[in-house]
């Protein structure tokens, strides 16, 4: 399923997830799109390769190639609001995280194209998500399921003011043990260059609610990171030095997940 996703396995008892690292957009998409949502700015910029690391420490990684403007795999198949009564994006995305226009005037995906890319993009990647769980439970008896995410520090459309450096959902302590959760805050709190909150905005979207069950052995855990820990949020590039030292808090928060 390369062509939709890349899913490597590990042997350790967590599977990263990266729903938004994708940037690709088809063709005929594409064509529709507005100019600025070609650039396709909400990407989750260069997380996968943040997290190449995590492949020494065991970890499964599933990553799509498409761009959640095609369709965003981290929101509920039904399209209900993770988020009500807050300004937020759809499962296939209307509207840029600035506000602005995802297409041109009339070229808005209907109902029934809406279910096409759910059936050909969404639903293979939650399968095999689903699936790679099963496995990694099946081989450890637990799983954690680690939600990395990035985001510009600045979106008034979505939030007031600068965002946290680091942001940790938990869903408000419900997808992840207590011990988890604070074992991730000593962590957090162990490098105080970096701002961060748990359970703040960003609280965890649809793959960390719909997936966790710390009953049955399978927790997981969202990090949405502000773009400038590791990037510039203008270019998009990449900014290795910063990118560095930023890995080594996200693999002491790995380390601290196989504990």
């Amino acid at each position: 399923m390369d062509d939709i996703f890349h899913l490597h396995q590990g042997d350790a008892p967590l599977l990263i997830s990266l729903p938004h690292d994708g940037s690709e957009l088809p063709a005929d998409i594409a064509a529709r799109l507005t100019d600025s949502a070609r650039r396709v700015p909400d990407t989750d910029w260069h997380v996968s390769r943040l997290y190449a690391f995590a492949r020494e420490l065991g970890a499964s990684i599933i990553r799509p190639r498409y761009s959640r403007y095609v369709i965003d795999l981290n929101r509920p198949p039904d399209d209900a609001s993770l988020y009500p009564g807050q300004n937020t994006t759809g499962l296939c995305p209307a509207v840029q995280f600035s506000g602005e226009p995802v297409y041109q005037p009339g070229a808005e995906p209907d109902q029934a194209e809406i279910a096409r890319r759910l059936e050909a993009y969404w639903r293979p990647y939650h399968d095999n998500l689903d699936a790679e769980l099963q496995r990694i439970r099946g081989q450890h008896g637990r799983v954690v399921l680690w939600e990395g995410h990035s985001i510009r520090g600045r979106l008034p459309y979505l939030f007031e003011g600068a965002l946290p450096d680091l942001n940790l959902g938990t869903a408000g302590g419900h997808s992840c043990s207590p011990a988890l959760r604070q074992r991730l805050e000593e962590v957090l709190a162990a490098h105080p260059q970096y701002s961060h909150v748990v359970d703040g905005r960003f609280k965890g979207g649809y793959i960390t609610r719909h997936y966790a069950a710390p009953e049955t052995g399978v927790q997981a855990v969202q990090l949405e990171l502000a773009q400038r820990t590791y990037m510039d949020e203008d270019s998009f590039a990449y900014d290795p030095v910063r990118a560095e030292a930023l890995q080594q808090v996200l693999r002491a928060l790995l380390q601290a997940v196989l504990a």
